[in-house]
């Protein structure tokens, strides 16, 4: 068992804390935890860090949200595992279904759009300072450059399916260590981690999860939007390899075309909220169930049908992520002594500097334009903005954060608040787009 020398009252306050102020997706998410986690606390060095990270990226579901489970696991076992996986989401999820019942209640969430569009800058800051600060760390060598450069361009140019890139980054890892002798004989020994009554918190998830579905099945039937939602949200719980942006359009398409849950448009607003609030960017499904059990013959009141669906759509997503990390961190702590997979798994390091990048710039794309299209040839999808359509307000905040963050060096604290009220001041002066 793993002694731990951080208190867990102090972990519990900074788990609060990464709740609170994991906006901008998994790219800002996981910059805010390595900025805390291992720059500020020193709780993990590089290394073990990005070992975590290594392993969670190839989970399906929110990659940022099983790093922060796996990392209170580290510390505290498994009771430091659950309270971190769930700080990390309930703020978020607060926040989501609160902007939903205002959704469908006023049709009109602008009330909060100052404050949301001044945060959005400073998320960009905060990942532009983890992609320099990562890179320097990750990208030692020339071959973790070109890995680094290959992830981004196979995902922002030649849309090739997340797992994929992961699966041939760590081919190529492991290939290039198999035959360096010098790395394989300085490897250092590595003791492995275990937490006594991991695999028990695996499996008492894993009975959670099916005894849910059953449960639902048992009392309203298989055609039930409860057991719609519980089925449905389960199986992406499965696949969601490459984080939320992977499944959205078919989350989309499925919501509105087969279950009638969405009107078509709706998923972008659930989307507009769910980037701009904290936790993780599949809390965007939260929306979707609200939704779902707004508008489903319950016989119960709309918003008690919305909210309770609402818990039910985020029990069914999360739940699985606790299950993945409970039964594999043991092992893969594990692997940490042993050169090829340990090579594999930087590797994969080096893929997601430039996985992080393709978000960061999917984001600004989105936040700086508001409007793009899709430059398509030759099997190239790029994304690409529309120059006339540029918020120079927009930029102009995005300018003030990255002077905070790199030249001033703001804290988290200091930078949110101020853009937070900038973006109030640009939405009261009727300044932004």
């Amino acid at each position: 068992m793993a002694d731990s020398q951080v208190s867990f009252r102090e972990a519990l306050a900074v788990w609060w804390k990464i709740g609170l102020l994991s906006f901008g997706g998994p790219a800002g998410q996981i910059a805010l935890m390595h900025r805390i986690i291992v720059e500020e606390k020193k709780w993990l060095n590089e290394d073990r860090f990005l070992h975590a990270l290594n392993y969670c990226m190839l989970l399906p579901g929110p990659e940022a949200q099983q790093l922060a489970t796996y990392v209170g696991w580290l510390l505290h076992g498994v009771k430091g595992g659950v309270v971190a996986g769930i700080l990390f989401i309930i703020p978020g999820a607060a926040m989501i279904l609160g902007l939903s019942w205002a959704y469908v209640l006023l049709t009109d969430v602008g009330a909060v759009a100052g404050l949301l569009f001044g945060l959005k800058a400073a998320v960009l800051a905060i990942v532009a300072q983890a992609l320099v600060r990562l890179s320097r760390k990750a990208l030692k060598t020339g071959l973790a450059a070109i890995l680094a450069l290959g992830g981004f361009l196979a995902l922002f140019v030649f849309s090739i399916p997340f797992p994929v890139v992961v699966l041939a980054a760590a081919i190529i890892g492991w290939f290039f260590t198999n035959y360096d002798n010098k790395a394989l004989a300085d490897a250092p020994a590595v003791e492995p981690l275990y937490w006594p009554g991991t695999k028990r918190a695996a499996l008492v998830c894993a009975v959670l999860w099916v005894g849910t579905i059953a449960l639902l099945i048992g009392i309203w039937g298989d055609a039930s939007v409860w057991t719609n939602i519980a089925l449905f949200f389960s199986k992406l719980a499965v696949v969601t390899f490459g984080g939320a942006y992977a499944v959205l359009a078919y989350v989309a398409q499925q919501a509105v075309e087969n279950y009638g849950w969405l009107q078509p448009g709706e998923m972008l607003d659930g989307l507009g909220l769910a980037e701009t609030t904290p936790g993780p960017l599949i809390l965007v499904t939260q929306f979707v169930g609200f939704l779902a059990g707004f508008r489903a013959e319950t016989g119960l009141h709309p918003l008690a049908a919305a909210t309770l669906a609402a818990f039910l759509t985020t029990w069914i997503t999360f739940l699985p992520c606790f299950l993945w990390i409970f039964a594999g961190a043991p092992y893969v702590e594990k692997l940490r002594g042993m050169p090829r997979l340990s090579a594999a798994l930087a590797a994969i390091t080096a893929a997601v500097v430039g996985v992080i990048a393709n978000l960061a710039l999917w984001f600004a794309l989105n936040y700086l334009f508001s409007e793009r299209f899709t430059f398509e040839t030759f099997g190239i999808s790029v994304l690409l903005p529309q120059l006339s359509s540029v918020d120079l307000y927009a930029v102009g905040l995005t300018a003030v954060a990255l002077i905070l963050v790199f030249l001033l060096k703001f804290g988290i604290f200091r930078l949110l608040g101020i853009m937070a009220v900038a973006g109030l001041l640009v939405q009261w002066l009727g300044l932004s787009a």
